[in-house]
């Protein structure tokens, strides 16, 4: 009597230190004794639960069921686990409810169990929430724009979603067990498996986490561009390699256009360059004829021409000019971008001096600068170019006894911002798109030569170098030409 005492007496000791929470129940459902951890699960001092029947910590729903297989669990006492693939919930004593499982242990008498009960609270949300990720990918899958195949180490198909079938034009069940060497052309299908192969032999990474190009073959036989990326992930020991698809023939046909018309577009620009050359040796040939025979119609008949024939003879002269500087704005223009230039370190405040000694504006225009301008990389030509024709236009259309024109330079987060602005005529705003267009001048040629190319080769030259050219006018008063460059064309101020 006394060894049994001691032994309940240890038994004791032991379920009070416990970290689990168990009971120990008779063979009629009343705890005997309940372990700290056991009130702190349900909600009861454990005092409070010795005596009473084990149905207090169920709900009412499993008890009828629980007292029958308790009745048989005595019949023949065993180890054995409750709950495990089934809904098993504890009932706390606030009556709220939670999921458990139960271990259920005989003692020596057989005429005692030993529960052992767990809070699978955690386990059953991360299984809830594994489920739902399982639906949300799948949904996923089978949602997907791109076609996305899963095959394992053997190259296998287990998972095929519905845009891989409208793809390849079979359903899931088709393709599933089939290796996916089907889907690809001959050629594809060799170099598939190979990879495959040397990546489960080596580890190489030659298909894993890289797209490529390959040849996909439909389920009627016929055969596509389509793009193709593989990734890996591991279940247990399992290796899973899944394929995302995608049909590019509409961007190959796109591409194979496109290359088409870059040749077309070459060769159009070859023969642009030989027309160019050609006009311009064609027709400045004869209009340097007819500037000289001008040249000595004024000269040898300067006695015998009156005031209108003389008239007559200054204005075929400056026409004859007009059309030589139009067939030079013209092959400018068309080299524009076309070539290959150089770019140099080009020094703008030396540049736009030696523009202005150039230009020799008369003794009633000044042109100055009002701050220090960058030097830039860039083809010292070009950029001699657009100041040029920027300057001589507003130099030749000054209408005021005192023209000003000034350069200036600002920056602005990552360009420059150039201007160059006069106190000339202004041009109305309805015309400030039309004068960067070719051949297009405000003025009378008569009054004042002009081609019409200067202000459109600006803004070719500004745009090649990635900046924009607009302008600002007040008629009357005078306008503001402004263009950018992009500061990684400067190296310095």
């Amino acid at each position: 009597m006394t060894e049994h005492f001691l032994e309940g007496k240890s038994l004791e000791w032991l379920l009070e230190a416990a970290t689990d929470a168990m009971i120990i129940i008779d063979n009629a459902g009343r705890i005997i004794i309940a372990n700290p951890a056991i009130g702190r699960l349900f909600g009861y001092p454990c005092q409070e639960l010795i005596g009473l029947s084990m149905n207090i910590l169920l709900p009412d729903r499993y008890r009828h069921t629980h007292g029958v297989q308790f009745t048989e669990y005595f019949s023949q006492p065993h180890s054995r686990a409750m709950g495990t693939g089934m809904e098993l919930f504890g009932l706390r004593r606030d009556g709220s409810e939670f999921p458990i499982d139960t271990s259920l242990s005989p003692l020596d008498t057989g005429q005692l169990v030993m529960a052992t009960i767990h809070d699978i609270t955690r386990r059953k949300q991360a299984e809830d929430e594994l489920r739902e990720s399982e639906v949300r990918m799948r949904a996923m899958f089978d949602t997907a724009v791109d076609g996305i195949i899963t095959i394992n180490e053997h190259g296998l198909i287990e998972h095929f979603n519905r845009t891989a079938g409208q793809i390849f034009g079979y359903t899931e069940a088709e393709v599933t067990g089939k290796n996916v060497s089907l889907l690809m052309s001959a050629p594809d299908r060799l170099a598939h498996d190979s990879y495959l192969a040397q990546y489960l032999k080596t580890g190489e990474q030659n298909i894993i986490g890289t797209s490529r190009e390959v040849e996909g073959v439909r389920h009627d036989g016929s055969t596509f561009h389509m793009e193709l990326a593989v990734g890996e992930t591991s279940l247990g020991e399992r290796r899973i390699f899944t394929g995302t698809v995608r049909d590019i023939s509409e961007r190959k046909k796109t591409e194979e256009q496109r290359d088409l018309l870059l040749q077309e577009l070459e060769s159009a620009n070859e023969e642009l360059k030989n027309f160019a050359y050609v006009v311009s040796h064609d027709l400045k040939a004869p209009l340097r004829a007819i500037s000289t025979l001008a040249d000595w119609l004024s000269t040898d008949y300067a006695d015998k021409l009156d005031d209108e024939g003389n008239e007559h003879m200054r204005l075929l002269t400056s026409r004859v000019r007009r059309m030589d500087g139009l067939i030079d704005g013209i092959l400018q223009y068309s080299r524009v971008g076309r070539m290959k230039e150089v770019s140099i370190p080009v020094d703008l405040n030396q540049l736009v001096h030696e523009v202005i000694d150039l230009l020799a504006p008369p003794t009633n225009i000044a042109v100055s600068m009002d701050n220090a301008l960058p030097t830039i990389m860039a083809e010292p030509t070009r950029i001699q170019q657009l100041f040029q024709n920027l300057l001589s236009n507003a130099i030749k259309y000054l209408d005021k006894p005192e023209g000003d024109i000034h350069v200036g330079c600002v920056q602005e987060c990552e360009q420059w911002v150039f201007s160059v602005s006069d106190n000339g005529p202004g041009i109305k705003q309805q015309h400030f798109e039309k004068i960067f267009q070719l051949f297009q001048t405000l003025a009378p040629r008569d009054r004042v030569e002009g081609t019409g190319v200067g202000l459109a080769l600006a803004k070719k030259i500004v745009e090649m170098y990635g900046g924009h050219i607009w302008l600002i006018s007040t008629v009357g008063q005078g306008s503001t030409f402004f263009f950018t460059l992009p500061r990684t064309t400067a190296i310095s101020k």
